[in-house]
């Protein structure tokens, strides 16, 4: 049983991230750290970016939550600090691999899902500014991108 709870709180923190991405990449992203996320909506987008620093701020908590959660028996805390990092791969492959092609290793599929979450962040990025912004999550997008891409397919 506690192997099931440990996987379930691994599980609901991974979601959970999506509404923390969401929240700061609207609220904070787009908000008062505005200078480190503005080179992200620039035109020209080299190898790294004031940006990236960002990645720090999600790492940390997660390194200290599997890093406490060792210290205190293999907890819960070690499995949402899990959650966490999983999150941040699964933003580095969709993110930075697929939709931006930082690396040209995912350039194509025929998944509506993923072309809807590709189309999503296109919609975000035609917006050079920090105001008038939409589509801030990653995973969770507009269903109207989901059908769009399903129409096309079929």
């Amino acid at each position: 049983m506690e192997m099931l709870t440990n996987i379930l709180v691994l599980i609901g923190v991974f979601w959970l991230m999506e509404f923390v991405a969401w929240f700061a990449h609207k609220y904070v992203m787009h908000g008062f750290l505005w200078k480190l996320h503005e080179d992200h909506h620039s035109p020209y987008h080299g190898i790294f970016q004031k940006n990236d620093s960002f990645f720090l701020i999600f790492a940390i908590p997660s390194w200290l939550l599997i890093m406490f959660g060792m210290m205190h028996g293999y907890d819960y805390k070690m499995w949402a600090g899990f959650g966490i990092a999983l999150y941040g791969l699964v933003y580095f492959f969709i993110h930075e691999l697929f939709i931006h092609q930082r690396l040209k290793v995912l350039t194509h599929t025929d998944n509506a899902y993923l072309k809807a979450i590709r189309k999503a962040h296109k919609v975000h990025h035609k917006h050079q500014g920090k105001e008038d912004g939409e589509c801030f999550g990653m995973l969770v997008v507009p269903l109207k991108f989901y059908r769009e891409q399903r129409k096309k397919k079929a």
